[in-house]
Parts: structure tokens; C-alpha cells; sequence
């Protein structure tokens, strides 16, 4: 029979260890002791101090999490800072009907995201799992920069997550009239295999899904609002520089700037291999609806590619949708001589762009 721990709030208790299967956490202090004794465990309305991580890294193996009422955090004035780590085998982390987790990001947007202003933390969430765990059900608001950083885990499902950064869409006072919250990705894959995301919603102003590195990925059943697109990329000058295996499919962008991205870094290094996006809709796309740029240097392009990452096997299947404004260029290919292979359009109609497209791959060009 499972017993139970029930942390109150009393300081006098918070650095007590008693081992138990079932412990309920109310304040921050108590989080360390339960991670260390219990394999089931509840954060209720949970405040995390200043430079203090809801560090849930070293959970024990078949552990469940359950965020309870809101969680946030006071102001860290650090671009090092990782509010909330997850890590562990088996694990699983969900969340009760009608809790948050608020990331107080007003407090750091600034328009610059991670490009300087306000030191502000970069990453919000770092997950590092194994061996079937699963993050789900989770309703995430107003995280300061990057949400979730996806990193060296394996065999891992992300479902059923709400994100929400509208808030950080119109200007503030120090944002200079742009969006006040920036560089503010969904989900960053990286280092990582064997990954499925699905069925979440993203309100954001940076990519909705991002994968850098990593094999055997998976996104399926997304809605992407403010995004910056499904991308893979930017590809090389990193650690890892190889992105294989993988699958968007079943998803929707709406007021994005991209829908369908693959970029690579100027006189870098990499291999993209067998991309498939897969019955992708897109409405109001700002500035491309497919893209695929080996000419990036320093963050942006410079219209001049390179061929030092490979790109082959990629298929654009039943990617529809609209382009508007007077940026917006529907396909969009910029391939290094001799560096892309088996491009494939099919059953594609992209329309609405202002300006025309262009792709230097394949011969056969852009899609009618």
C-alpha cells in the first residue's frame, strides 16, 4: 500500500527525508526531499525564488509528476538560468485540470530575446528523458525566451501541451515597437531520438518546432499561430550537425512567417537527410511558405549558398495553403552547387505570394 507524505508549510519540516511513494509538495524548499523519496509526486501552486530551478532531473525511474494550481517564479536576472529541468527513465510529467505554469515573462521581454537587453533565462525548459517517458497536459504561459530545449533524450512522447506567449506579441515600453517577447521556439530538438510531439498548440514568435540535431522525430497534429514554422535548422557550425529521419506532418500554421523550413550556416558542415513534410496547412504565411536556404551567416541570409551540408530525400507532400503580404514568396529553394539531392514536390499548391518564387533546386524548379 502506497503511503503518503504530506509536505506542509512548515520550514521547520521543509529539510526533512522520510522515504515515501506519494509525497505533495506546497513549497519550493520540499521539491528535493520528494524527488529524492518518491515516485509520486505532486507540485501544488508552487513559487520558485530567485535563481532557484524546479529541478526535477534526477527523478526516479517510472516516477509521475502532476503540476497542481499555478506555478511561477520570481525574477532571475540570468541568461544561464533554466527555470524547470525534467529528467529520468520512464518518467511521466502531466498536470491537473486548471493548472498553469506561468513563466512571468513580462518581466524580461524586451524585443531582444536572446540577442542582448535584459539578462533573462534562455532556455525555460530542459528535458533530458529516457526509456518511454512522456510530458503531457501541460498549460505553459509567458515563458521568458526559448520553451522547450529537447535535448540528449531517446524514446520520448511531448503531447497535449498548451503554449501560450500572445501576451509578448504587441510592443512594451523597451521593445522598441516590436514584438516585446522574442526568440520565444516551442519545442528545440536536438541530440535526441526517437522523439514523437503531438497535439499541441504553440502561440509564440519564434519557430513552433525547431530541430538542430537529433534522429527519428516526429511532430504530428500541431496548430502554430505567430510561429516562425516547422523548420529544421539552422544546420551547421554546432556540435552535432546531422539531422536524419524526420516527420511534420497533419499540422496547421496560421499568421506564421515561415511554414515549411530546412535551413544551413554559410561554410559549415552537416547532413539532412530524409525530411518529409506531410499534409502541412498554412494560411497567412508572411514571408515563405516552403524554404530551403544554405546561405545563412550570422542569423540571416545573405543570398549566397554554400555546399558544405548535405541535403537529400526531401519531400514536400499535400503542403497547401496561402502566402500574403508584400514580403511573401511562396517556394523559396537556395541550394549550394552540388550539395542537394531528391527534392520532391508533391500534390503542392502554395498561392498567394507577392513576390515570385525562385528555386534553384531541382531543374524542374519551383512547383507550378
Amino acid at each position: 500500500m502506497h503511503s503518503t507524505l504530506l509536505f506542509v508549510v512548515l520550514s521547520s519540516l521543509s529539510s526533512t527525508v522520510l522515504a515515501a511513494d506519494s509525497c505533495i509538495c506546497t513549497q519550493f524548499d520540499q521539491i528535493a526531499s520528494a524527488v529524492a523519496n518518491c515516485t509520486d509526486i505532486t507540485l501544488q501552486g508552487i513559487v520558485a525564488p530567485t535563481n532557484s530551478t524546479i529541478n526535477l532531473a534526477k527523478l526516479k525511474k517510472n516516477s509521475v509528476v502532476t503540476f497542481a494550481g499555478t506555478t511561477s517564479f520570481e525574477f532571475t536576472n540570468s541568461s544561464d538560468f533554466n527555470p524547470i529541468s525534467f529528467g529520468g527513465k520512464n518518467v511521466t510529467i502531466t498536470m491537473a485540470p486548471g493548472g498553469v505554469i506561468e513563466g512571468n515573462g513580462s518581466l524580461y521581454w524586451d524585443g531582444l530575446g536572446s540577442n542582448g537587453g535584459v539578462p533573462k533565462p534562455n532556455t525555460f525548459i530542459k528535458v533530458k528523458m529516457t526509456e518511454g517517458s512522456v510530458i503531457e497536459n501541460l498549460n505553459i504561459k509567458n515563458w521568458p525566451v526559448h520553451g522547450f530545449s529537447v535535448d540528449g533524450s531517446s524514446d520520448l512522447t511531448i503531447r497535449n501541451i498548451f503554449m501560450d506567449n500572445r501576451a509578448g506579441d504587441g510592443p512594451n515600453s523597451i521593445s522598441g515597437g516590436k514584438s516585446a517577447a522574442h526568440n520565444s521556439d516551442g519545442f528545440g530538438v536536438k541530440s535526441s531520438s526517437n522523439i514523437l510531439i503531438e497535439n499541441c498548440i504553440v502561440y509564440n514568435q519564434d519557430d513552433c518546432v525547431a530541430v538542430t540535431s537529433g534522429n527519428n522525430i516526429t511532430t504530428s497534429g500541431m496548430f502554430c499561430s505567430g510561429t516562425h514554422g516547422l523548420s529544421i535548422g539552422s544546420i551547421g557550425g554546432k556540435s552535432n550537425n546531422n539531422v536524419t529521419n524526420v516527420l511534420f506532418k497533419d499540422s496547421t500554421l496560421t499568421n506564421s512567417t515561415n511554414g515549411a523550413r530546412i535551413k544551413s550556416n554559410f561554410n559549415t558542415t552537416g547532413y539532412i537527410s530524409n525530411i518529409t513534410y506531410q499534409n502541412i496547412f498554412m494560411t497567412n504565411t508572411s514571408d515563405y511558405g516552403i524554404d530551403v536556404q544554405q546561405d545563412y551567416l550570422n542569423g540571416g541570409p545573405t543570398g549566397i549558398p554554400s555546399n558544405g551540408v548535405i541535403i537529400e530525400n526531401i519531400l514536400f507532400k499535400n503542403v497547401t495553403g496561402t502566402t500574403s503580404g508584400e514580403g511573401s514568396i511562396n517556394y523559396y529553394v537556395l541550394c549550394g552547387e552540388g550539395s542537394c539531392s531528391n527534392i520532391v514536390f508533391e500534390d503542392v499548391k502554395i498561392n498567394g505570394g507577392a513576390n515570385a518564387s525562385s528555386c534553384n533546386f531541382p531543374e524542374s524548379g519551383c512547383p507550378a
